[in-house]
């Protein structure tokens, strides 16, 4: 005889362990698959793909998707792919209310587009090349984060199975996120009326301490990203005759990129990139260093070399678990993401060039502002440059990072309880160093809502750079997790 669906449970309340089984065959059987010729297709963001419209990848992967939620034939939902001019385009679905007399909306985020390639997979793995191996979805995309408008609709069939009671329920999904979501905005403006009263956004766009527990993200960093350009001749000269007299745009880029960071410490200089710290967060990651302990820093594939017998690897800015947790969420801090002018190593002759390029990537804490830090970033870079040489910093971006609300009671029982049910241990708290642009649009325009970001970017999970994967059974548990916390909304 086949076991019932699920235990006879009071009204409302979602039968986990059935909850979990039910969506785990539907990741075995369908999920995966999608997910693997979804990672197929090079749908990267317009702002490494300037011709994205003719291309077509990202319209490919949105009507994908959209045939496979319309598929689903999810009781009450509707689904449309919105098209604004000149814009990436957008999902928007909305599931009608089942819950007496429910007012709420839950509101559902999740994005399409991609990363670019990047350098250094493995031999047997490539950015458009999926493999499956060990429970790991290997390729670009598939944990950042194409998985999320999959599991967000299996989250939702969940409590359509056990006929649990929800509120209204509408999904976002962008295909611009990965260049700042600078489309999305109009979007959520000319969506907001369709919107509703958001009580709950489920961001399925963020990491994981470990993948032993549910965490919440508690914070986003935000972000300034540009070019940097220091020009000092018109053309190329032999640096034999000219070295010396003429000034090395890279010097002059050391110089002027000096203003902005202590090189020694990494420190950035300007006191208005920094912002104190709250309390509860710092408490936080104290309660989450001692989870992870050395975790926090040992994940990354720090570069190693044979020293008289034995391996010695490259060093963190700190082996401190606590002051790691800090440094990549709530400590500014300045990447070089690419540079341009410098020919490859087989390329370079004996020549002066005329002009270095560094492509900046600038975190910023929380709470401090992104506008006006790109006017102080702009102003500090360009102005009194050494030997009058043509230097220009252009905005490529940039958004204001996010401080969670404080988390209602009911949201924290939620959460832990899901988490219990589903991993066997209490949630986690985790702030995050990358950006979420949605985040702070959404904490603006529902400012009483409950924010559940979450993800499956995890240890060597490796977003952005090579050997991405999506760490399966966790995605699983998670996606569980989320019509775990959906049935309890009150």
């Amino acid at each position: 005889m086949n076991a019932p669906l699920h235990r006879e449970l009071p009204a409302g309340v979602l039968d986990a362990a059935a909850a979990v089984a039910h969506i785990s065959a539907q990741w075995d059987n369908d999920i995966v698959r999608q997910l693997t010729d979804y990672i197929q297709i090079p749908a990267k963001s317009p702002g490494f793909d300037k011709e994205w419209a003719e291309h077509g990848y990202l319209d490919t992967v949105m009507r994908n998707a959209a045939a496979w939620v319309e598929a689903q034939k999810v009781e009450g939902l509707k689904l449309e792919v919105v098209r604004l001019p000149g814009r990436t385009p957008v999902l928007f679905f909305e599931v009608a209310a089942t819950k007496a007399e429910s007012t709420q909306t839950v509101l559902m985020y999740g994005h399409l587009d991609k990363q670019p390639e990047f350098t250094g997979w493995r031999n047997d793995l490539g950015p458009w090349t999926p493999k499956y191996e060990d429970g790991k979805l290997y390729g670009r995309g598939g944990a950042d984060d194409g998985y999320a408008v999959y599991a967000s609709i299996a989250a939702v069939q969940a409590l359509k199975a056990q006929k649990v009671p929800h509120p209204r329920i509408v999904g976002l999904v962008e295909t611009c996120e990965e260049s700042g979501s600078y489309d999305l905005l109009p979007y959520v403006d000319a969506l907001r009326p369709r919107l509703g009263d958001v009580s709950l956004v489920i961001c399925l766009d963020s990491g994981c301490g470990n993948y032993d527990q549910l965490w919440l993200t508690t914070s986003l960093r935000g972000m300034v990203s540009g070019t940097l350009k220091v020009e000092i001749l018109t053309e190329g000269v032999h640096s034999g005759d000219a070295s010396g007299l003429v000034p090395s745009s890279f010097r002059i880029m050391r110089q002027v990129l000096d203003r902005l960071e202590d090189s020694k410490s990494g420190t950035l200089l300007p006191q208005s990139f920094h912002c104190e710290i709250p309390a509860e967060r710092l408490a936080q990651a104290r309660a989450t260093a001692e989870i992870l302990g050395d975790v926090v820093y040992k994940r990354f594939p720090w570069a190693h070399y044979d020293c008289g017998g034995s391996t010695t690897f490259a060093l963190p800015t700190t082996s401190d678990p606590v002051q790691a947790l800090l440094n990549r969420t709530w400590i500014p801090t300045l990447s070089v993401t690419g540079a341009e002018g410098l020919p490859a190593l087989r390329d370079a002759g004996n020549v002066l060039r005329p002009y270095t390029a560094f492509k900046l990537s600038l975190r910023l804490p929380p709470l401090v502002d992104a506008g006006q830090a790109v006017q102080e970033l702009k102003a500090l870079l360009e102005d009194n440059a050494p030997y009058q040489a043509r230097v220009t910093f252009e905005n490529n971006g940039g958004a204001t990072g996010w401080n969670a609300p404080a988390t209602a009671p009911w949201f924290e029982q939620a959460l832990n309880r899901a988490s219990q049910a589903h991993f066997g241990a209490p949630c986690g708290y985790i702030g995050q160093g990358g950006t979420i642009p949605l985040m702070s649009m959404l904490s603006k325009g529902f400012p009483k809502a409950q924010m559940m970001v979450c993800g499956v970017l995890g240890p060597k999970s490796n977003a952005h750079g090579p050997n991405e994967f999506l760490h399966v059974p966790y995605a699983k548990k998670i996606t569980a997790a989320v019509a775990e916390v959906m049935a309890q909304l009150p």
